[in-house]
């Protein structure tokens, strides 16, 4: 049970967190290290500080609170006081994390209850529908099936053939602009690739779910999202942010991208080595171009896109852009509150910043070599 919030419990007390309790890495939020944590039971996540995450890593029912002290002491050089543990136990209690407390407080118990009215909000021009009912089990059924083909005897020749693909494409993209222009001049043609093209993004968010699925990650819906004339598939993971390591959250990050570019394939080496008529072909060529533009556009590091989560992984970072607009800001204008900063987080922020602008600069060249290559033509 739960420590009476009046007092604080005797060192018979062995506080302990709920065994589903999710707590993630250490992350940067602002001039902040912290760590989310999660009642899978209410959905509702927080944020603590580096030395709550401390304390609350090593409540597994075995230490009492004298024992928790010592190692807190040890580690900061200072010892908690009674006040200290009632804040700290009364909050865990509060959320519903601790073992032997509630599942989750009134309010959010109600709140979650509120959600379940969400389907009502869909209108014509605007909503999402869920197409499978235990999205999990189904995103676990295909991982099952294809599951395989993550092993790194499959993925490393998988991913060097995307890489000579794109090669390919670069050298060539003369061609491939010139064949994506006399698509869209032939309807029938366009609309074929434009399916295919739809079909790539289903592969793309079911790509995520397999993945995630691959390192512990539970998939909460799968379905369609409309904002119209858009209509795609998306497939949520719920604890992405609570995978094992960095690195599992990045391959889950990349892996929509991936399966564009894999779709490619097929249609590539058709387009290189099999003899086609000059609409097929510039339908081929067409095709690889904008798959690889939708497959790269994805990597940009800007939210809500993939890229932007792998980067905000890449920084061990939360919040990336917000924290990153707000660092710079304060730099800019010589702010005593920017040397708070530490210099992980000050190196996060202004190297993302870089790379963001260097992106956006590559984005408006690309368009402009674009626009010149079809005027001249």
């Amino acid at each position: 049970m739960t420590a009476p919030a009046d007092r604080v419990p005797t060192d018979r007390y062995r506080p302990a967190l709920r065994p589903d309790v999710l707590v993630s890495d250490e992350f940067l939020l602002g001039a902040r290290s912290v760590h989310l944590v999660k009642n899978p039971r209410s959905g509702k996540s927080y944020e603590v500080g580096v030395k709550e995450h401390f304390l609350m890593a090593r409540m597994d029912g075995t230490r009492g609170l004298e024992e928790l002290g010592a190692e807190y002491a040890a580690e900061y050089g200072k010892r908690l006081g009674d006040a200290n543990w009632q804040r700290l136990l009364g909050m865990l209690g509060v959320r519903g994390l601790l073992e032997g407390g509630p599942a989750a407080p009134p309010a959010e118990t109600a709140g979650t209850a509120a959600t379940a009215d969400e389907p009502a909000k869909r209108t014509l021009l605007r909503g999402t529908l869920p197409l499978v009912a235990d999205a999990d089990a189904t995103a676990d059924r295909l991982h099952r099936a294809v599951g395989f083909l993550l092993a790194t005897p499959f993925m490393v020749p998988l991913l060097l053939l995307i890489t000579a693909m794109e090669v390919v494409a670069v050298a060539r993209l003369g061609e491939l602009v010139d064949g994506a222009s006399a698509l869209f001049t032939n309807p029938v043609l366009l609309a074929g690739v434009a399916a295919l093209l739809w079909f790539s993004t289903a592969l793309h968010e079911l790509a995520h779910g397999v993945v995630a699925r691959r390192y512990g990650g539970q998939v909460a819906e799968i379905g369609l999202r409309w904002r119209l004339p858009v209509v795609i598939m998306y497939c949520t993971v719920d604890n992405y942010l609570y995978l094992r390591t960095r690195w599992h959250r990045i391959a889950t990050a990349v892996a929509g991208a991936v399966m564009n570019l894999a779709v490619l394939l097929p249609f590539c080496a058709v387009w290189l080595f099999v003899p086609v008529d000059d609409a097929t072909g510039e339908a081929l060529a067409g095709l690889l171009l904008l798959g690889s533009v939708q497959a790269l556009a994805m990597l940009v590091p800007f939210p809500p896109l993939d890229g932007y989560k792998i980067a905000a992984q890449l920084c061990g970072a939360t919040a990336l852009a917000a924290s990153s607009r707000e660092y710079v800001r304060l730099a800019v204008r010589r702010d005593p509150a920017a040397k708070a900063y530490p210099r992980r987080a000050r190196t996060a922020y202004l190297g993302y910043t870089a790379g963001s602008l260097l992106a956006l600069a590559g984005i408006v060249a690309a368009v402009v070599a674009l626009v010149v290559h079809l005027v001249a033509d």
